[in-house]
């Protein structure tokens, strides 16, 4: 997937010397990495603290209702004796992420089953720097009807792969005891992230089954490791991936629709990534909850990921020039309308080529194979 993300994001680099119009010489802007925006996912040479918080966000009734409300039900660590500034900011923090957690709203009711979702979130700060909240939704063990809960891993470090594979470790861990967890994140916390290519090692205790070893391997390309572009590719064709780069490079307004939370992160993030070396330096919700729709409204550039349930109020909500994006359809509910003429013929033409032999290579020689709609 890393081949393929790489030759998607080359694809896209437009070249240098196309004379003419300002939307002829877009490829000029793209690239200089010099002038990169400093709010984007940071890229960690290593030595960082994996993460700030795990936590552990469930569903509790209200005092007045048959409502539920996402509450957080466990953390670590629990800090003490922080300064009124400091305290107030963990505050809002807390306060912010059982939202995005439970993005799809209050009306829940106990389930006996329910699909597993793995989906990451983003927290920008006054100063523009990002946290990611990394996400397992899933039904605890148990008999009978059952409300879902959420394991929540704060980051300001972004690498999905990675830290999907610590979510198994921590689920694993929570459907024993609570207890055991703590002892698993206390030694990934006093660990240092690995520079690229690198593998920590951590040795962990679980009872009934003694103590194992559980290597962490960060990706080669630190490019690369905070998205995947699978679900991108799957959704859309490459005119539409094309047309939605061009739209961005505009900074216009970018909404995605889909079901599944999975999706909707992973297709944003995938999205926004076409950018690099630059970043996207407006709105940037993966995910909006309910409590937070008339973000579609803002006048200013947003690029923002709203659930499938959610459609008819983004469609019944005053906007202008937005690019409404149905990935469970692979249209587009709304557009500007020149989309296509944004990138020149001749440039478009030859993205479609790379694009087609990268897939073609990698098809050749692994198991990924993409499936292009007519």
């Amino acid at each position: 997937m890393d081949g393929l993300g790489r030759r998607l994001r080359a694809s896209l680099r437009l070249k240098r010397g196309h004379g003419g119009s300002p939307r002829d010489n877009l490829g000029e802007a793209v690239n200089e990495p010099e002038r990169t925006q400093e709010n984007s996912l940071p890229s960690f040479a290593g030595g960082q603290h994996f993460f700030e918080y795990l936590l552990v966000v469930s569903l509790k009734k209200k005092r007045s209702g048959d409502d539920y409300e996402p509450t957080i039900t466990y953390q670590f660590p629990k800090r003490e004796n922080l300064l009124r500034g400091q305290q107030e900011e963990e505050e809002r923090l807390l306060k912010a992420i059982p939202l995005f957690c439970f993005p799809d709203g209050n009306e829940w009711a106990p389930l006996t089953e329910y699909p597993r979702e793995t989906f990451s979130f983003v927290l920008t700060n006054v100063d523009g720097s990002r946290k990611i909240g990394y996400c397992r939704r899933l039904l605890p063990a148990g008999p009978g009807p059952r409300l879902p809960k959420v394991y929540c891993i704060i980051s300001c470090i972004g690498c999905f792969g990675l830290f999907s594979k610590i979510l198994d470790e921590v689920e694993k861990r929570h459907q024993i005891s609570m207890a055991v967890i703590y002892p698993f994140m206390q030694g990934l916390r006093e660990a240092a992230f690995p520079a690229p290519g690198k593998t920590v090692t951590l040795k962990s205790f679980i009872p009934d089954s003694g103590t194992e070893y559980i290597s962490l391997t960060r990706p080669l390309d630190s490019h690369l490791e905070h998205v995947d572009f699978s679900s991108l590719l799957h959704c859309l064709r490459f005119e539409q991936i094309i047309q939605i780069f061009a739209s961005a490079v505009l900074e216009r307004k970018i909404i995605f629709l889909a079901e599944g939370l999975s999706t909707l992160s992973q297709c944003i993030h995938a999205a926004a990534a076409l950018l690099y070396p630059f970043s996207w330096a407006h709105t940037y919700i993966p995910v909006v909850p309910e409590s937070l729709l008339a973000t579609v409204c803002c006048p200013t550039p947003f690029m923002v990921g709203v659930q499938m349930r959610f459609q008819q109020e983004v469609m019944d909500s005053p906007m202008e020039e937005v690019l409404l994006v149905n990935l469970c359809e692979g249209t587009f509910l709304l557009s500007v309308g020149d989309e296509k003429d944004i990138l020149p013929p001749k440039l478009q033409e030859d993205i479609l080529v790379s694009l087609d032999q990268g897939i073609s290579d990698l098809s050749k020689s692994s198991y990924f194979v993409v499936v292009q709609g007519v």
